[in-house]
């Protein structure tokens, strides 16, 4: 795979100590830059920030995939898969509370992937999956 450029991503949280707390504390993101209105955090090489903006958080719509209720509006990443694994780990011990919990999605199907959902302290969904085989990424 070619070397990777990271995203951007800006989303809405109704509360920043929450959000430092569940992105800094218990995703290991490294704080970047912030402000009283929002906060930068290295998720896995990539800059998110949570900007302070109560009423555009909420629950997202979701689609039928393999089963399961999958948030339309989410954002996520792309781990190994021991990473992954212990990302589900830490998460499970924690306690946080699955939209779709840790599992195998499209087995036997170019696509396998390991997969999880869940929501921030604001309700922003967000996957964390992991392939065999990254060469798979983009499978059809």
């Amino acid at each position: 795979m070619p070397a990777l450029h990271p995203f951007h991503l800006a989303f809405p949280v109704d509360d920043l100590a929450a959000a430092r707390s569940f992105y800094g504390g218990l995703l290991g993101c490294p704080e970047g830059r912030s402000s009283p209105d929002w906060i930068d955090f290295d998720f896995y090489g990539h800059q998110i920030v949570a900007h302070l903006a109560p009423d555009e958080t909420g629950v997202a719509a979701t689609n039928a995939v393999d089963g399961h209720g999958v948030p339309v509006r989410h954002f996520g990443v792309v781990l190994p898969m021991d990473q992954w694994r212990e990302a589900a780990d830490r998460l499970t011990k924690a306690g946080v509370e699955f939209v779709i919990a840790p599992y195998i999605r499209f087995k036997g199907e170019p696509g396998e992937q390991a997969t999880m959902f869940f929501r921030d302290p604001s309700g922003n969904a967000i996957e964390m999956k992991a392939f065999a085989d990254i060469g798979n990424l983009f499978a059809k």
